[in-house]
């Protein structure tokens, strides 16, 4: 039976041994609730797409609680996407970075001359401190595939029921709409392609990105 906690500091401590456990967890961000699990572990990860019934072939985020844990997993940004994680991280920014060697992480993509891996940092202190707690959380929304985002926990149990260990409710969040998902394109003028819009409108990507290049310098 899956529990429902408040967003004391006791129920980070606890969300964060349920998660270190293997199991999964839904958390609030500061655009939807997501569904949350170890990264590094492969049957946590296997447990997050069957509950939320997605193709293993999809792509699912990792959670930071600080641009500075990116090289920390043998990960980096591509430019211009440094530049836009300068401006908009932490926040509803979603860059993919590149894999290197040694990344011990169980959630990155295999391209075809390349790994990667999509991250962010949430702009929500519930959500960096249980980061700070766990480390790295691979995320997805806290919705079945297919179905709306979801802005509360009651929407999110409705749809994950006992699934989930625990879920941490933190009120609605700020709006129905996910994170704006970035990779770096050399074919594009502004050197990006969205693969997602969310919350940040292409218009802002780029006007930072072309104010940074008549500058000569970063954000």
């Amino acid at each position: 039976m899956s529990q429902v906690l408040d967003c004391s500091h006791d129920s980070l401590l606890r969300l964060a041994e349920v998660i270190g456990r293997g199991e999964l967890a839904v958390v609030p961000t500061d655009t939807v609730y997501g569904i949350v699990c170890d990264p590094c572990n492969d049957q946590a990860i296997a447990r997050l797409f069957a509950a939320k019934q997605r193709a293993r072939t999809k792509s699912i985020q990792v959670l930071l609680d600080s641009v500075e844990a990116i090289p920390a997993l043998k990960l980096s940004l591509p430019s211009p996407l440094d530049i836009l994680a300068d401006r908009f991280l932490p926040g509803s920014f979603s860059p993919i970075c590149l894999v290197g060697e040694g990344c011990g992480l169980c959630t990155p993509r295999q391209e075809s001359d390349c790994r990667t891996q999509a991250v962010r940092v949430p702009d929500s202190d519930v959500c960096r401190s249980l980061l700070g707690m766990t480390g790295p959380l691979a995320a997805s929304s806290a919705n079945r595939s297919g179905n709306p985002s979801v802005r509360t926990v009651e929407e999110a149990r409705e749809q994950l029921g006992d699934s989930v260990a625990c879920y941490l409710d933190g009120g609605p969040t700020p709006g129905s709409v996910a994170s704006t998902v970035v990779e770096a394109d050399a074919g594009d003028p502004d050197g990006i392609r969205i693969l997602r819009q969310g919350v940040i409108d292409q218009a802002s990507l780029r006007k930072v990105i072309r104010k940074v290049a008549a500058e000569g310098g970063r954000a």
